[in-house]
């Protein structure tokens, strides 16, 4: 056992508005050989995700902030190299929370790793579709908003990891879906994967248009909303809910990058005539549904019911371009980095 050269990233400043290169800066660490309980893995594939934004705002939330100057943190996927612990052995593929590195010793606990049993789908997919994403998809379709067969469903970032997946759950159960994406080829995808109707925000152009776009594909109106982005699809939403209506809030990546506080929308008030249920949610309150998450997602991948795309970056030092490139929209699915 010997140890193994890593480049990895730091916070090297907190972002004001859209990150950007300056932010983030890379050092060489070092993986050295496992102690006793102690794993020593080299990453294949990291993920990079839009919640890692609000990381960088030193403030209490969910989970505590990136510090300026340690190595950056987030999903991963390895293969152990050298073990010093007895559920781990050479060999064994590891999904961990240690990513924006190449390599890592640590307690399995210490960097939140666990062992992904070798099967028909690749590693970097327990980074996307049947993982993290995944579940977000899964947990916040099926159990925040409560889906009903024949539900008329709105889902904001349709052609994101979460988005993708949102549609094609709600239409393996029965709903109307209409998708929102930006550019033509993200709406061709989001109709590829069964979308009913998708409305190019982009060419929308603004609020009114988006507006315009939604009661124009769900005259009737929506019985539940899946956020992803906030800002005018939720106000639009809001505009077009039925009475009764459920809204999962996942995340909303237009006021990820704000300078100042954005403005809310401006028909709140019809969260109460109409008796909205608007429920925002973090993945890590659902962790208990990944049993039933993976037998599901698995078995409607491998009868084809289920597609995902994945964008991938290549080499550690392109991390912070694709962490960056979500903020415009670069990827299609799941955003990865390829290490080896």
């Amino acid at each position: 056992m010997s140890a193994i050269e890593s480049k990895q990233w730091t916070l090297a400043s907190r972002p004001v508005g859209k990150p950007d290169q300056e932010n983030f800066q890379q050092t060489t660490g070092e993986a050295p050989a496992p102690g006793e309980g102690q794993i020593q893995v080299r990453n294949h594939w990291m993920s990079v995700d839009p919640y890692m934004r609000g990381r960088m705002i030193d403030r209490k939330s969910y989970v505590p902030p990136f510090e300026v100057g340690e190595v950056l943190q987030g999903g991963a996927m390895g293969e152990v190299v050298a073990s010093q612990h007895p559920d781990f052995a050479q060999g064994d593929q590891v999904l961990s929370m240690a990513g924006w590195r190449e390599a890592w010793t640590a307690a399995p606990e210490q960097a939140m790793a666990r062992n992904i049993p070798k099967g028909p789908l690749p590693m970097q997919a327990f980074l996307g579709v049947a993982g993290m994403p995944g579940l977000t998809a899964y947990a916040g379709i099926l159990h925040v908003a409560e889906l009903k067969e024949d539900d008329v469903v709105f889902v904001s970032g349709a052609a994101g990891a979460v988005g993708s997946t949102v549609v094609q759950i709600a239409k393996l159960k029965g709903c109307t879906v209409v998708g929102s994406a930006g550019g033509d080829a993200k709406c061709e995808y989001v109709k590829s994967l069964g979308a009913d109707a998708v409305i190019d925000y982009k060419a929308a152009g603004n609020y009114q248009g988006l507006l315009q776009a939604l009661q124009s594909v769900a005259a009737g109106g929506i019985d539940v909303y899946f956020d992803n982005v906030g800002g005018d699809h939720l106000q639009a939403a809001i505009e077009c809910a039925k009475p009764n209506g459920r809204f999962a809030l996942c995340g909303m990546i237009a006021e990820y990058n704000a300078t100042e506080p954005s403005p809310g929308p401006h028909n709140m008030m019809q969260l109460v005539g109409k008796q909205l249920q608007l429920r925002g949610f973090i993945v890590t309150s659902y962790s208990h549904l990944m049993p039933q998450f993976i037998q599901d997602v698995g078995g409607w991948i491998a009868d084809g019911k289920l597609q995902y795309q994945e964008t991938v970056v290549e080499g550690i030092d392109e991390a912070p371009a694709a962490f960056i490139g979500l903020f415009a929209g670069a990827n299609t699915g799941k955003m990865l980095v390829k290490l080896t």
